[in-house]
């Protein structure tokens, strides 16, 4: 006591009180030696080391927050891993008279209309993506509602809307498409290297029209909101791409698009809030849908 007192130019109960620190708040194996007036290691505790990382209060929040935001994404899948270190920051919390469930009760994170995707495929898909090692899926597909086998070469995971989804560079299929991770069946990871694919060209296929049917912008669609509609639409973000203008009291929105399948579940959406100036086309496509939901109320 008397040398760490001297060298570290401290009192006797500054140095108590590390000790207490080390040993309740980080867990170090230090045992009290009353024969001896002093501190040791445990001979027989698991090897310890301090903590690389340092974090106040504030952020101790943030990173049960941010586990509660990554368990919302997709359940289950981090709980093995960063359990432990959840318990430990709740301890630690829990030490500084503060609750961790704080924490539960303040942030909610809810997800309308989530699929539910197979662990093993999630990470079966991940580590294909960050390992660049390609894929062999068992995928059914909604449109054609048949199973097929497929060999990809993953280069992005998705998340889109709560739903995750795969882009890669499918063999059957000659390009890039997009598999959403529900369908997956069966995912293998091969030893084989996946051929990546530019950034550049990627980013042209996820970003290049609204939504996740995602390739080249062949169309643009003009929607005109009403001024109810127009106060929230204005602050909303469509698509990187989007112009938007105010027209009196209603807003334009003009947005790329290439299949307009989720394009028209959105303007579905609000109603008759909003209306399809152009294309045609899409005027058409949300008119007959508009008459069909409407004949089922006659």
């Amino acid at each position: 006591m008397r040398q760490f007192v001297d060298e570290l130019g401290v009192s006797r109960n500054t140095v108590t009180r590390d000790f207490e620190y080390l040993r309740d708040f980080l867990d170090a194996p230090i045992v009290y030696q009353r024969e001896a007036n002093g501190h040791h290691y445990d001979p027989d505790a698991p090897a310890f080391e301090l903590p690389g990382l340092w974090l106040n209060q504030s952020e101790l929040y943030a990173l049960l927050a941010t586990e509660q935001l990554l368990e919302a994404v997709q359940p289950g899948l981090l709980g093995p891993y960063i359990g432990p270190l959840k318990a430990r920051v709740r301890k630690l919390l829990g030490q500084s008279g503060r609750s961790a469930e704080a924490v539960s009760r303040a942030i909610r994170v809810q997800h309308t209309g989530r699929r539910p995707v197979d662990n093993d495929v999630f990470a079966a898909v991940s580590e294909g993506v960050l390992a660049g090692r390609v894929l062999t899926l068992e995928y059914h597909a909604r449109t054609q509602d048949r199973l097929t086998h497929r060999r990809v070469h993953p280069q992005r995971l998705v998340s889109h809307r709560g739903n995750w989804y795969l882009a890669a560079d499918c063999e059957q299929a000659g390009g890039l498409r997009i598999f959403s991770l529900d369908r997956i069946r069966e995912a293998r990871l091969m030893d084989e290297p996946a051929q990546p694919i530019a950034d550049t060209r990627l980013d042209r296929f996820l970003q290049g029209s609204f939504g996740i049917f995602s390739g080249v912008a062949e169309e643009w669609a003009v929607l005109r909101f009403s001024a109810d509609a127009a106060r929230w639409v204005a602050d909303e973000r469509w698509h990187p791409d989007q112009l938007g203008t105010w027209k009196g009291e209603v807003y334009e929105l003009q947005v790329p698009y290439s299949n307009p399948t989720e394009l028209i579940m959105e303007i579905l959406k609000h109603g008759a809030e909003v209306e399809v100036v152009a294309p045609a086309s899409l005027r058409q496509a949300v008119a007959e849908k508009l008459r069909l939901a409407a004949s089922r109320y006659c």
